[in-house]
């Protein structure tokens, strides 16, 4: 009696883990970040949160509709992309540029290039770079009920224009009683989101403490005007999306590396970078970019650092031939 098997190719890897849990898993692991935006900023945080995870998820749908493409939107991916495209704004942001930049990231940098899995780039942060770029004055507008003072990257910046002001503690920033966009303030919510993460299994910690190790010791030994100052490395770090950007968009499966030194370099990059752009850039905030960019150094990451075949050896080099 014959029977039939279906085989697929290898690697041959078991797991209960799906897209849609994994993702759910993400959405879980904002939570403490998006309650204590909304309790820091205001209703104006939530409506911000509802509408960038509910315009992400109908662009998705009516696209793959309209493209007769199986609806993938349970999957959740797209909810994970509009609640970090929302917690990436300010909450003063104008609604209607929201929405454009959760179109842009579903449907440019997502769907037309395959939709999951295909993407070359972060969505949520290549959303946030478009809006920094057509919309420059509102995504870097802070001024809300809450506060009415510069972020604490502007006032940290080295030749900071920001007069009057100083920096808040560093227990302040870490807490999140600080301006800045909606989900970024709140280190210890960030921090606690990530251990879930981790304990999940859902990232490893190679990206986010290579990414944050090399950005603190290059901040700690060549901050402009700020070597050797431990206090103010520790704001530079609590200050601003370093965070957020770690562990949350830095470690996204699509656009990081998955071999194991591979993420090492990967994270060494995002740290020079991110001190550049920060140090000497024109903003005081640079993880965006500096993520951006390096999602598309993966392939060229990718290439110098693959682990070699088990068993296999060096071609050994011909001889040379006798004159």
């Amino acid at each position: 009696m014959s029977e039939i098997f279906n085989v697929s190719t290898n690697p041959h890897v078991r797991s209960k883990d799906t897209t849609q849990t994994i993702m759910r898993d993400v959405l879980i692991a904002l939570a403490p970040a998006s309650i204590f935006g909304i309790y820091n900023f205001g209703v104006q945080a939530l409506i911000r949160i509802i509408v960038g995870i509910a315009v992400c998820m109908a662009s998705e749908a009516v696209y793959e509709y309209f493209m007769h493409k199986k609806i993938t939107v349970m999957d959740l991916s797209a909810a994970v992309t509009g609640l970090l495209i929302a917690l990436n704004i300010p909450s003063t942001l104008n609604i209607g540029f929201e929405i454009v930049g959760c179109v842009f990231a579903i449907i440019i940098v997502k769907q037309l290039f395959g939709g999951i899995g295909q993407n070359f780039m972060n969505p949520a942060l290549a959303a946030r770079c478009f809006l920094l770029i057509a919309y420059t004055g509102p995504m870097t507008n802070f001024v809300c009920d809450a506060y009415s003072g510069a972020t604490p990257l502007a006032i940290l910046k080295p030749g900071s224009e920001v007069v009057g002001q100083t920096a808040p503690t560093l227990l302040t920033m870490f807490i999140g009683k600080t301006s800045g966009v909606i989900g970024e303030t709140s280190v210890i919510c960030l921090l606690i989101g990530a251990i879930y993460l981790v304990v999940r299994k859902i990232i490893s910690l190679r990206i986010p403490l290579s990414y944050i190790g090399t950005f603190a010791v290059l901040i700690f030994l060549f901050a402009p005007g700020h070597q050797f100052d431990a206090m103010y490395m520790l704001q530079e770090i609590c200050g601003g999306g370093l965070i957020l950007g770690a562990f949350f968009m830095a470690t996204d499966y699509v656009t990081s590396p998955i071999t194991p030194n591979g993420k090492l370099v990967f994270g060494v990059c995002l740290g020079l970078l991110t001190f550049i752009f920060r140090m000497f850039g024109g903003s005081a905030e640079g993880v965006s970019y500096a993520i951006i960019f390096c999602n598309l150094l993966v392939p060229l990451i990718e290439r110098v650092t693959v682990p070699k075949s088990f068993g296999k050896k060096k071609p050994e080099k011909k001889a040379k031939e006798a004159a």
